[in-house]
């Protein structure tokens, strides 16, 4: 699979689904799958067994994965999702910016 516009650590916006307008820190990228996990969102419920004695089992709320394609980048300065654009900063290192501002994302 090829790269996606999302990397571990940026800041997101969900843009469809349960979860909408939720936004959140990418945890984990699974660029073969094309999915991320976001803190916050598409929370799920998981049936957890115990697997040694004195440990408990139950039902644990944890993030689940969703398609990157659900997810924009957040740019702070306009407080809403955005396309990244790529301008080549000093010792030509490719930056990502926003579409809107041209803030460094």
């Amino acid at each position: 699979m090829s790269t996606l516009h999302v990397k571990t650590g940026d800041q997101v916006i969900v843009i469809s689904g349960d979860d909408k307008g939720k936004t959140g820190k990418v945890m984990q990228v699974s660029r073969k799958e094309g999915k991320v996990i976001v803190e916050g969102a598409n929370i799920v419920t998981k049936h957890v067994k115990p697997r040694k004695q004195g440990d408990k089992g139950g039902l644990i709320k944890a993030e689940g994965a969703m398609y990157a394609s659900k997810v924009m980048l957040f740019c702070p300065k306009c407080n809403a999702g955005v396309r990244a654009g790529y301008k080549v900063g000093e010792n030509n290192e490719k930056i990502r910016v926003c579409k809107k501002c041209g803030a460094v994302l």
